[in-house]
């Protein structure tokens, strides 16, 4: 079986998405997150890229990736910033820690890597489950506009000592009923005109839309649901490019 974010993936992802850089969600999530006292968890939380900036504001923030290479990375970010936070190995469907968090994070649309619903309903229970009460979810989805099969696309990196990666991505499944779609990426490595490295990575997407997403939380448990677009606190989403955010509180009582 063909995994995501392995080595040539991971080494992408920290050049394209590198750690200073923000589409507007790490001033969002740093606003949002300002009051927090307890402990903060970021799952998925890849090569660092919001942790960083939430430790260097004096938060108290956990992460866990499925992923060992971008887990490297990230506390290689984090080691050469003098920052060690708790860093492990976990599947947001799975995790089990003793910790009760005050907020729960997972920007940038990296839930709907979960693309089977049953995974995604026993993340959102285990969220639920690890929050404090009065404790807060925060997270961002994405909707789904372009659902064209075998349409290719390429993108090109240079590595600092010269290297070039190349990524080639081709949806190759779209699964209507199940509101997922299955893309193949290949990354190539070439260094003087020679191909000395190359990944074949097997991407899941699910799509949720606005009020499915909305009431799914409200099934598991979540209150005071607050729906923002494009990182704008409370403002409804109008258009389909726009990044959906969810807050929600949890009310144990």
């Amino acid at each position: 079986m063909l995994g995501y974010y392995n080595k040539l993936s991971s080494e992408v992802y920290d050049m394209d998405k590198y750690i200073g850089r923000s589409f507007g969600d790490v001033e969002f999530y740093s606003d949002r997150l300002a009051s927090c006292k307890g402990d903060i968890l970021e799952p998925g939380v890849g090569t660092g890229r919001i942790l960083i900036p939430l430790l260097e504001r004096g938060l108290k923030v956990d992460g866990f990736d499925v992923s060992q290479e971008m887990l490297k990375i990230c506390r290689n970010n984090c080691e050469k910033r003098g920052l060690n936070p708790k860093l492990f190995e976990g599947h947001m469907a799975s995790f089990s820690i003793d910790t009760k968090y005050e907020a729960i994070v997972v920007p940038t649309g990296t839930f709907l890597l979960l693309h089977k619903r049953e995974d995604s309903i026993k993340a959102l229970k285990n969220f639920y489950n690890h929050l404090t009460n009065g404790g807060r979810i925060i997270m961002d989805i994405s909707l789904q506009t372009d659902l064209s099969i075998d349409k290719v696309s390429t993108r090109t990196w240079e590595s600092r000592n010269g290297d070039i990666i190349t990524l080639e991505t081709k949806v190759v499944e779209v699964d209507y009923i199940n509101q997922y779609t299955i893309s193949h990426n290949r990354y190539e490595k070439w260094a003087n005109s020679e191909l000395i490295q190359t990944e074949l990575e097997r991407f899941p997407l699910r799509w949720f839309g606005i009020e499915e997403f909305k009431m799914l939380l409200e099934n598991m448990g979540f209150d005071d649901i607050v729906i923002s677009a494009d990182y704008k606190y409370g403002q409804y989403p109008t258009d389909s490019s726009e990044m959906i955010t969810f807050e929600a509180t949890v009310n144990k009582e």
